[in-house]
């Protein structure tokens, strides 16, 4: 599905990550796995490789534009650029919930610039190569939490929201090149990451709320995230496609 082209996940050590990682090298995909925990994307990418699949780990921080441009130029010269950019970093697990007016600024500006000027400085750097190489695909993670205004993660929902604009507009500029642009929207994923405000209690609303009555895995997001990569998606470009069970209904 994904033989000989070459694809960069953007926070792949863990979580929704680490399972398109292991998806995508799966699907015969040369894979780069960027986090900002080099050692924890190099360990993961030696036990891959020992199973016979092509991946590779990188030390990377999204809101570094020296860092991303570096990878950039280092992947055009290793492998001829990227033919996918996935960007999937984000901070999100680690965010107390809080009302908006307690959110210190350092934390708010923190989130923006990981969740939205971190792939805008990938989208920056990757998608001119992408274009010199006539095509490509750019897959932005973010969140059915915007659809549903969510509440105590103002931060959260601004950058996402924030990510789905810049989804659709960059549709428009990259399209004559050949490149598309889609947004994916996951519903609560469980992760396996511990996050300390969110209790059962909430977790069983948010299942309640929706149409499929289980938790949602990270294997769940694996499907449209290969279709949107491979070359039968095309003809689609400057979407939001919601994963979330039916929760939302957008």
């Amino acid at each position: 599905m994904l033989h000989g082209k070459t694809v960069l996940i953007t926070g792949g050590g863990q979580g929704i990550g680490k399972t398109l990682v292991e998806a995508f090298a799966q699907a015969g995909a040369r894979v780069i796995a960027a986090d900002i925990q080099g050692p924890v994307v190099t360990s993961m990418a030696r036990q891959l490789s020992d199973q016979g699949l092509q991946v590779t780990g990188a030390a990377l921080d999204v809101t570094d534009e020296a860092q991303v441009a570096e990878l950039a130029r280092s992947l055009w010269n290793s492998k001829g650029g990227v033919d996918v950019l996935i960007n999937n970093a984000a901070l999100f697990s680690t965010l107390k919930m809080q009302p908006f007016h307690e959110i210190e600024l350092d934390v708010w500006e923190r989130v923006l610039k990981v969740n939205l000027t971190g792939p805008f400085l990938c989208a920056k750097h990757f998608a001119p190569i992408m274009c010199k190489k006539g095509g490509g695909r750019i897959i932005n993670v973010a969140s059915g939490a915007v659809t549903l205004g969510r509440p105590n993660y103002l931060h959260y929902i601004a950058s996402k929201a924030g990510l789905e604009g810049m989804t659709r507009s960059m549709a428009r500029e990259l399209g004559p090149h050949g490149v598309t642009v889609n947004a994916v929207l996951p519903g609560s994923v469980d992760t396996g990451i511990a996050r300390e405000t969110v209790t059962p209690e909430s977790k069983a609303r948010i299942v309640a709320m929706q149409c499929i009555p289980r938790g949602q895995r990270p294997e769940d997001l694996v499907g449209i995230m290969l279709f949107l990569a491979s070359d039968s998606s095309s003809f689609i470009t400057g979407q939001s496609i919601t994963v979330d069970g039916g929760a939302t209904h957008s």
